[in-house]
């Protein structure tokens, strides 16, 4: 395996996205009290680490596909961050033109397939773009995140069946946050049963990892993509991590009472951020300046953004009725 850290320049990399994902993510909670942000949102934090250890492998080019938590994985991919923030608010310079909302975010410009909230539903688009790829004889990579609801759902078994039987170029991605909603993993499978194991019965490459180790991800996911890559077939990664707010929405949600006393604090502990920016600091690879001024860089692009997003108009009427069908 190999680790970012020995490579500074994609260390510091990473350890600057996974900073500006968080600082992002904060600042869209606290604005989100405005009312001015009208679709709902489902927030990453404490999950970064999966997001940016796999996109930086990715080439501009190679495709990506998401579900509702998708803003993580769209700035990790290269996503512009005006164009998302004008999306929440619903603006006509959004990257869906604000008709899609947090949920729904696309950039083709940056392989950034598209996001749909249906849970399990980009697994079998994702699976049909790979497949479209190595019909024109010009295999493209496709890696497909998802949660760990999804794959409880048939699509998830029928397009990993059919990735497997064409060896398609696939990655299929598993952050597994242990939730669905408020229903724990104890209450949707049997006890001992890891959901790596749905994926080994059909024969691909399988793999698991800490998902808020910012090297691990990375390790295993440089694997995964290699072994899709070079005609091998699909592989399946899961990485176990843990959200920290509600399911959707910016708020805590310790008082409904379906998180285990300490659960989170205990993965707080384990911030993903804490744990890559405190690595790096040990091995000499930044310091305490470097880190400060990623921070000031980062707030300011927020600020532009932020202000370019409020200042942007909504969609005009032609806006409105536009992409409704294909051409």
């Amino acid at each position: 395996m190999t680790y970012p850290h020995a490579v500074p320049d994609i260390a510091k990399h990473m350890l600057y996205d996974l900073m500006r994902i968080r600082l992002i993510e904060d600042r869209i909670r606290n604005l989100y009290a405005e009312q001015e942000m009208r679709c709902p949102t489902h927030f990453s934090v404490g999950q970064e680490a999966v997001a940016v250890g796999v996109c930086a492998h990715l080439k501009r080019e190679e495709l990506i596909t998401s579900a509702h938590r998708s803003h993580a994985h769209y700035l990790a991919k290269g996503g512009d961050l005006k164009a998302m923030l004008a999306e929440l608010y619903g603006k006509g310079t959004g990257c869906t033109a604000g008709k899609g909302g947090s949920m729904h975010l696309i950039d083709r410009s940056v392989g950034f397939l598209g996001a749909v909230p249906i849970v399990g539903s980009t697994i079998a688009i994702g699976v049909g773009t790979a497949l479209s790829s190595v019909l024109q004889e010009a295999p493209l990579l496709t890696v497909i995140f998802f949660g760990d609801a999804a794959t409880e759902a048939g699509v998830f078994h029928e397009s990993l069946n059919i990735a497997a039987l064409h060896k398609l170029p696939v990655v299929m991605v598993c952050e597994n946050n242990l939730y669905s909603v408020l229903s724990p993993l104890s209450v949707r499978k049997p006890e001992g049963r890891e959901i790596v194991q749905l994926a080994k019965g059909h024969g691909v490459f399988t793999g698991q990892a800490d998902g808020n180790d910012a090297d691990a991800v990375y390790a295993l996911a440089g694997e995964a993509i290699a072994h899709a890559r070079t005609g091998k077939g699909p592989t399946f990664i899961e990485f176990k991590t843990y959200r920290w707010y509600e399911h959707c929405g910016p708020l805590e949600d310790q008082h409904l009472g379906y998180r285990p006393h300490g659960e989170l604090e205990t993965w707080k502990a384990r911030d993903p951020l804490k744990i890559y920016g405190d690595r790096l600091r040990e091995r000499g690879i930044v310091s305490d300046a470097d880190i400060a001024l990623m921070t000031k860089t980062i707030d300011a692009e927020i600020d532009e953004a932020v202000t370019f997003a409020k200042a942007s108009p909504f969609p005009t009427r032609n806006q409105l009725t536009a992409h409704i069908y294909a051409p």
